[in-house]
């Protein structure tokens, strides 16, 4: 999500697409952002929270973006 707030990437697909052809994502799961759509972002959010309380927690924080989309129900794709 902060790829996405820097502008590094324009759309949550672009993330995608570097994931699964650059760094061995599971082509079935269609991408981190893809995936974390499929999860629910509310879900994936709760999950940071919990990994931040542990070692590296500062790594689990929660980007704004990923908080604004996942309180109102919403996903990266639409």
């Amino acid at each position: 999500a902060k790829i996405l707030e820097e502008g590094i990437a324009s759309k949550a697909s672009d993330i995608d697409m570097v994931y699964l052809t650059g760094y061995g994502f599971p082509l079935f799961r269609g991408g981190p952002m893809l995936y974390a759509d499929q999860v629910g972002l509310y879900n994936v959010a709760q999950s940071m929270k919990r990994y931040a309380k542990g070692y590296h927690g500062e790594a689990w924080v929660v980007a704004p973006l990923l908080q604004k989309l996942a309180d109102e129900g919403k996903g990266f794709n639409g």
